[in-house]
């Protein structure tokens, strides 16, 4: 068999694909030793490592993938943005040859004796996005196909340049993209945001790959299966798994916060954050007791449940899927929003235009068909709203009889986007779509998380009768609040257009502002009257926005008399 495809083919890890916030290592500390589809999509920020070599049997040539950067003066500037693919996917083979370091899931025994010996030994080879990993980009849009020839899954991040990891800072931001799962069945997509000091992916002595391989992820399950941490192989004690043919786990995982933007397939979608128990660091390498491995889950030094929200597990079992509120069926626009507050500021009152200040809620609203859909309300019992705040997840958890090790962090330094596709060879994906616990009772409130079978997830049933399903994320946009998306240029609109062109922002209707941009406030030099039929209404006297309904910490301001105006 050729070297390249005995060893491109490498599994997803086994969380599955989803979009993530999580953090990519700068500096490390090691502690002492419905149906049988079930892929997830993701879009992540995420972490880095170090100790990769870099290879030259194959050039390595990062996909073109357009984002944008908008403001509320109402500008969207495109930023020319790549995608690279994860490390851990990649050939690993001799430096001085093509035999491969790591096969299946087992390490050369010759070539890796040792950690230092086989650091020593290896380099991450470049990639066949399309050929060998089912990667394809076409003006915004990026498209990860489920299975590709032996290959299962994968995992790209944002880059800013050949060697940069594009750094993302969401505090008091919003984060928008538009997805289409219409070919994806009842698989996973990611999309997270980790976070990282080292935008270059942590380059130093021991790792001559960088962010132009793809390498240094971590998150708040610390994983263990990475091949490669903090400049070292993660080859001892490794130990094959069981049940995925490409994947094992080493004696070391690397832990960090995690932001899960999107964690979703046809039936069911969640927002979740992760986080780590610590400040000082931005990732941590650890062994099984610290990482919360088994019975000590909730041991060590990770919230792994963290706190999520997902519309069906919340009681509306109408609000997203095949033909409902929101329809998987067809491409749509998904708005995440990062809302701080300091104690200089009333607990109602945003802080608008700052990046200082601690995270207090997570909301989120899709835009579909030209329409802004708000986020479904729990219908949980002893559990109210519909967004992420530390009220909320502590009501849940009590609600749901969770273990609750959840509080919120602040997402202060930069994030690295993930967008990945995958399954779960853990869990079946029952966590998003299916009953989970399997044992527990579906009357118990949260068990229910989506409509699928707890039959349907198995990874061979799935890889073999699903493996043409695929997902596409397009439009990447971040910047204020209110400045990424519209009602009238929402809801999967992308401009496939050449990656140098500048879009106009949604905030600019002629001379006056349009729905959800900013039309006034203290300082504010842009438009102050708003196209028809919308009027500007006031949140604090430092921000104006355009709305037919703004929620601000609870309270509904109507623009027109056909929404009912609530004041929690």
């Amino acid at each position: 068999m050729d070297p390249l495809s005995s060893t491109f083919a490498q599994s997803s890890l086994s969380r599955g694909c989803s979009l993530q916030l999580r953090r990519i290592h700068g500096f490390h500390r090691k502690l002492s030793q419905c149906s049988p589809v079930a892929s997830l999509i993701s879009l992540c920020f995420l972490a880095v490592a170090y100790g990769q070599q870099a290879g030259t049997l194959q050039a390595e040539n990062h996909p073109s993938l357009p984002s944008q950067k908008c403001t509320g003066s109402g500008a969207c500037t495109t930023l020319q943005t790549s995608v690279v693919l994860d490390g851990n996917w990649r050939w690993l083979h001799s430096v001085n040859g093509s035999t491969n370091c790591y096969t299946g899931n087992t390490w050369d025994k010759t070539l890796c004796p040792d950690a230092a010996t086989c650091t020593a030994n290896c380099a991450l080879d470049g990639a066949d996005y399309s050929g060998v990993y089912g990667i394809t980009t076409s003006g915004n849009s990026l498209t990860l196909k489920f299975v590709t020839g032996a290959n299962i899954g994968s995992r790209v991040y944002l880059l800013a340049d050949q060697t940069h990891y594009q750094m993302l800072q969401l505090l008091n931001q919003e984060f928008t993209f538009d997805v289409d799962m219409s070919n994806l069945g009842l698989r996973s997509q990611r999309c997270s945001l980790p976070l990282r000091d080292a935008a270059d992916g942590g380059i130093s002595s021991t790792n001559k790959a960088g962010a132009k391989y793809g390498t240094g992820y971590c998150d708040s399950q610390c994983p263990h299966d990475l091949k490669f941490i903090d400049g070292l192989a993660n080859n001892v004690n490794w130990t094959g798994s069981a049940n995925d043919p490409n994947s094992g786990a080493g004696t070391f995982g690397t832990c960090c916060n995690e932001m899960d933007i999107w964690e979703a397939n046809k039936n069911a979608a969640a927002v979740r954050t992760l986080p780590v128990y610590f400040d000082y660091l931005d990732s941590i390498d650890t062994t099984a007791m610290t990482a919360g491995d088994g019975a000590n889950r909730y041991g060590g030094l990770c919230d792994k449940d963290g706190c999520d929200f997902n519309s069906y597990r919340m009681g509306d079992q109408t609000f997203l899927g095949p033909g409902k509120t929101v329809d998987t069926n067809s491409k749509f626009t998904v708005v995440t929003q990062l809302h701080l507050i300091t104690s200089s500021h009333h607990s109602s009152s945003p802080i608008i235009n700052s990046s200082s200040g601690t995270l207090t809620e997570i909301r989120r609203l899709y835009v579909q068909n030209g329409k802004v859909i708000q986020n479904s309300a729990s219908k949980i019992s002893g559990v109210s709203g519909n967004s992420i705040t530390d009220s909320f997840c502590n009501a849940q958890k009590t609600t749901f009889g969770d273990t609750n090790s959840f509080e919120s962090r602040a997402l202060g330094r930069g994030m690295v986007l993930a967008l990945s596709i995958w399954d779960d060879h853990e869990a079946g994906m029952y966590w998003l779509d299916s009953s989970y616990p399997l044992n527990a009772s579906t009357s118990s409130p949260g068990v229910l998380r989506g409509p699928c079978s707890t039959t349907s997830g198995d990874p061979k049933t799935v890889e073999a009768n699903q493996g043409s399903n695929s997902v596409t994320f397009s439009n990447i946009k971040f910047g204020d609040i209110g400045s990424t998306f519209s009602s009238t240029g929402g809801g999967g609109t992308s401009n496939p257009g050449s990656p140098s062109s500048t879009s106009s922002s949604p905030g600019n209707t002629g001379s006056c502002a349009a729905q959800w941009a900013q039309c006034g406030g203290q300082g504010w030099s842009g438009a102050t009257c708003c196209a028809s039929p919308y009027k500007c209404t006031v949140s604090n006297p430092y921000y104006s926005n355009v709305s037919k309904f703004l929620q601000f910490f609870g309270t509904i301001h109507c623009a027109k008399g056909d929404y009912i105006a609530v004041t929690k």
